[in-house]
């Protein structure tokens, strides 16, 4: 098979293990910038251009989109899906996953296990916004942050005051949460392929830290995950309408409750700590299910 894979940086990690795994299982891999391609939206013949050239079609496209890129990302990838590529995620699923807030109110639509969560726009809501999620301390998110950036963690109502105050006064979008005390500043990521979760992994914020993200200095180690965080998880990817989702948990007292839901997880934490070829699945995941013209959403929001 023709494989793309949409990724700005061919020597990332998780892009290497992916050309890696198509060439041990013989197929032709092409990585693409998917900032560098461009598209010819016209009745019938969709086509997606790169450096002059017209790409020949491909079986399959494997979509690693940064955040930062989500919008140009997701409509170079509907291009491919309109030209008949099998996309291992498709657009719509991934747009869904990367608005932090629909997909919180698509999961919690579903009886996914939630933290309590506030969304509001007018300074006079702060305080029962607060009192709605169960009193400090609680966590402020921007809805477009990712790796950790842009959640605090404020200790006291003062505090949740002025951080929500200065967001607004920003007119950033921000959501507050619930902070899962017993979580004790871990998490757990599983690695969803299909209706399975192949592997899962525990991170640990340093001391005096509670963001638990490798990007911010957090460590991995394997876990045994019980039947419910299995369920909760595959469930979570599913109402997301992924194919391959890390799925981040937290353990609490009400059982496990979904923080977020990551359309391109990255291989290289969850590889070393399980020791797991998750990138040989991942491609195997595409040879049983690759069929010209399949995708499941067909424009749905």
């Amino acid at each position: 098979m023709k494989i793309a894979i949409l990724s700005r940086n061919k020597k990332l990690y998780s892009t290497r293990r992916l050309i890696e795994a198509c060439e041990q299982r013989g197929h032709e891999p092409a990585v693409l910038d998917v900032l560098r391609t461009y598209m010819e939206v016209v009745p019938s013949k969709p086509e997606v251009h790169l450096k002059g050239l017209t790409l020949e079609p491909f079986d399959a496209v494997i979509p690693r989109i940064g955040a930062s890129v989500t919008f140009y990302g997701t409509a170079a990838l509907r291009q491919f899906e309109m030209m008949g590529a099998f996309p291992l995620n498709e657009s719509v699923a991934i747009s869904r996953s990367r608005d932090k807030l629909r997909s919180l109110q698509l999961l919690s639509r579903k009886g996914v296990g939630l933290p309590s969560t506030g969304f509001a726009h007018h300074p006079d809501d702060i305080q029962d916004l607060i009192k709605m999620v169960g009193g400090a301390p609680l966590v402020i998110k921007l809805l477009e942050g990712t790796q950790g950036i842009g959640v605090v963690l404020a200790e006291t109502k003062k505090a949740a005051e002025s951080v929500i105050e200065a967001f607004m006064g920003l007119k950033a979008n921000i959501m507050v949460q619930e902070y899962i005390k017993e979580a004790g500043g871990a998490d757990i990521r599983c690695l969803v392929i299909g209706d399975k979760v192949v592997a899962a992994m525990k991170r640990q914020a340093l001391p005096g830290e509670f963001r638990s993200n490798l990007h911010r200095g957090g460590s991995a180690s394997l876990i045994k995950i019980s039947p419910a965080e299995r369920a909760t998880a595959v469930k979570a990817a599913q109402v997301m309408g992924l194919n391959v989702a890390g799925v981040d948990l937290l353990r609490s007292e009400r059982g496990p409750l979904v923080m977020e839901v990551n359309s391109s997880p990255g291989l290289e934490g969850i590889e070393l700590a399980t020791g797991k070829d998750i990138a040989s699945m991942i491609i195997e995941f595409i040879e049983k299910n690759a069929k010209p013209h399949k995708t499941k959403t067909r424009g749905k929001g």
